[in-house]
């Protein structure tokens, strides 16, 4: 059976990791090499890094920020954020990302997504789709971009059946209404697009209780739970997220890759040093 990922991610603005709700930024949260070592011993499966800042001006500094981080990172890396051409995919990957996450610009130019797949394959591009609620449209939802300030016209699902056709491996989904409120991710809206395509579904804003990762799965048919906020503020989170996860019977993955020597433990008890930590 296909184990379900858990992903975490950090929002990084002007060099700042940031809380968001609706899209609009909130807290200053802290240091994102911080999160990741946090991360890395906890059995997160993913994590994922997005520069959500309102210009380029931050660009060179989140370059570098990716580069320190994926030193430090022991799974795999996706990093999104003004991406418009394959220069920034090539300094992306350069600095360490494993797959590379498009949103507002694909929308405006889909070409985008074949190019990424055709230089670097489908399994590096993810397409970060934003739906607000629209009954206009055939699936009730429409697609936003520029941090959810501007309507595309877009129906989500035709939408992200034209991704994948376009050379997409993976879709993550956000709902404008849900992102940072904490009262679970928009079911409905994710359950269509997983439903609607052939590739792995990322489902992302709003979890606010383990429950809602239990949730994107059994009812939101994702093949992965994404968050960010939840896992700031609680300890052990992402471990006990697993946990939960694994006694509500969702195949997750539980790698002993998690407990080998990290550097920052004396070499004389690694596995021990660690086991104690885990508990």
């Amino acid at each position: 059976m296909t184990k379900k990922r858990l992903i975490a991610s950090l929002l990084v603005y002007n060099g700042n990791v940031v809380q968001t709700r609706h899209f609009k930024r909130t807290n200053m949260v802290g240091s994102a090499f911080t999160a990741v070592d946090f991360f890395n011993g906890w059995t997160v499966d993913e994590i994922v890094v997005l520069e959500i800042s309102y210009s380029d001006a931050f660009l060179d500094r989140f370059v570098d920020i990716v580069g320190n981080l994926s030193r430090r990172c022991f799974v795999p890396l996706t990093v999104g954020g003004k991406i418009r051409d394959l220069d920034l995919v090539k300094r992306y990957t350069r600095a360490g990302a494993d797959k590379v996450i498009v949103n507002t610009n694909a929308v405006r130019n889909p070409e985008l997504i074949t190019a990424i797949a055709e230089n670097y394959g489908s399994q590096c591009v993810v397409v970060s789709i934003d739906g607000r609620e629209n009954p206009s449209l055939t699936s009730g939802y429409e697609v936003v971009v520029d941090n959810g300030r501007e309507p595309s016209g877009r129906d989500v699902v035709f939408w992200g059946r034209e991704c994948v056709k376009s050379g997409a491996g993976e879709i993550m989904i956000n709902s404008l209404e849900h992102d940072g409120n904490k009262q679970g991710y928009n079911l409905d809206l994710t359950r269509l697009v997983a439903d609607a395509v052939d590739v792995p579904v990322i489902a992302f804003g709003g979890a606010g209780k383990w429950q809602d990762f239990v949730a994107a799965i059994n009812e939101g048919h994702a093949d992965a739970a994404a968050a960010g906020n939840i896992f700031h503020y609680t300890e052990h989170s992402t471990k006990k997220a697993k946990e939960f996860m694994a006694q509500a019977g969702i195949p997750v993955r539980y790698s002993t890759f998690y407990r080998i020597n990290m550097p920052r433990f004396p070499a004389y008890e690694p596995y021990l040093h660690h086991q104690t930590r885990l508990k």
